[in-house]
């Protein structure tokens, strides 16, 4: 592996860090006051972005995204973690499993989102089920040609902005040695089709203005047509192209710890105490000192998995590790940075307290801390036997 950047990489994260800096950062504390993103806003940004050339930077250049490698776009969504989720939604970045789509499907649903013109949003998520994907209640059943959903999805980001959603439903049941498991299918589904409706979410004290959504379905008739892939291929076809979503997660963890380890360092050197900044006592530099080592780590472990996905190497293991350590680490360095600042770290006139708060969602979304070391110690000992 090669630990320096080429010069389109550092370009990316040059272009990218400017950008946050200058377009978002204004405008995270209106969205945190008032908890949305005003639609001009969001139509603004996204604008900005395919102005700048940097739209649905994941997809390949032959349909029309910015064809950028794993580890590029590591790099690219670690500079958006810097900056408020709501805002960044709009720098688009189409859910990958997209690129199943069939010819028909790729001119009604990829093409249009990575021209900016549709936004996607991904649902799984059910009340009685989170991880545990073939437990899901929401169901299809087959009616001639077309198929009949009924059952909620909760949980769903960024439903309240998304022109379509993809959506998994169990379909059917197969039998397995571990005993009978569900069959699950992958649809199309447009917003404003009859028997679909996206209602507000819950109240979340992460990531205000980046909504979670619920979605019903009530007889929703949905033609074969928009089945994506096959008929109850969804599993497959979402372990073929989603596991890098929690990629995703670690890069934007570390750019957010960055910019709160950031903070804490100019505080610590400003901030005087007894007669000397307060990063001259051990208490606080020993705390600088473990703050940038875990940020550090958590880095180069994230960059480590996407290069190995760049290489074609098994990363699964690799990918869990770094969604794990990096969302964990980002709890503890927001914390350290808010307690450095004592008591104005609490105060909304820094946003360490927003940081704090986002903090907490990481460790639970794309697959809970616990379910990530299950994957770990899996990938450890299935070549075992165990």
């Amino acid at each position: 592996m090669d630990f320096g950047l080429t010069a389109e990489q550092k370009l990316v994260v040059d272009t990218v860090r400017d950008f946050v800096e200058r377009e978002l950062y204004p405008h995270e504390e209106a969205v945190e006051q008032s908890g949305r993103v005003p639609p001009e806003l969001g139509e603004s940004i996204k604008r900005k972005v395919i102005e700048l050339g940097f739209y649905a930077p994941n997809l390949p250049v032959e349909m029309g995204g910015g064809g950028l490698d794993h580890l590029t776009f590591t790099l690219l969504e670690r500079e958006l973690g810097r900056a408020s989720m709501a805002l960044t939604v709009f720098w688009g970045r189409p859910s990958g499993i997209l690129m199943g789509c069939n010819a028909e499907q790729r001119e009604r649903y990829l093409h249009p989102a990575a021209r900016g013109e549709r936004l996607d949003a991904l649902a799984m998520t059910e009340p009685g089920a989170g991880s545990d994907v073939r437990g899901m209640q929401c169901s299809a059943r087959r009616d001639g040609d077309d198929w009949i959903v009924n059952g909620t999805k909760h949980f769903i980001s960024h439903a309240d902005v998304a022109d379509f959603v993809i959506v998994f439903v169990a379909t059917g049941e197969e039998d397995t040695q571990r005993g009978p498991k569900k069959l699950i299918t992958c649809f199309l589904v447009d917003r404003g089709t009859p028997g679909f409706d996206i209602r507000p979410g819950y109240d979340s004290v992460s990531h205000r203005g980046y909504h979670n959504c619920v979605l019903a379905f009530d007889d929703c008739r949905l033609p074969s047509a928009q089945i994506l892939g096959e008929p109850h291929g969804g599993f497959e076809l979402a372990n073929e192209w989603l596991y890098g979503t929690r990629l995703t997660v670690a890069a934007m963890c570390v750019g957010r710890a960055r910019r709160a380890f950031d903070l804490a360092l100019g505080y610590a050197a400003e901030r005087s105490q007894f007669g000397q900044p307060i990063g001259r006592f051990q208490g606080v530099s020993f705390k600088l000192a473990d703050m940038v080592t875990e940020i550090d780590a958590a880095d180069w472990m994230t960059l480590a998995a996407a290069w190995r996905l760049d290489q074609g190497l098994a990363a699964n293991r690799e990918i869990a590790s770094a969604k794990l350590y990096a969302s964990e680490m980002l709890a503890r360095v927001t914390d350290e940075a808010l307690q450095i600042h004592g008591g104005m770290g609490l105060m909304d006139d820094l946003p360490l307290a927003r940081f704090w708060r986002d903090a907490r969602v990481e460790r639970i979304w794309d697959g809970t801390s616990e379910i990530q070391r299950h994957i770990i110690g899996r990938e450890l000992l299935r070549p075992l036997g165990a």
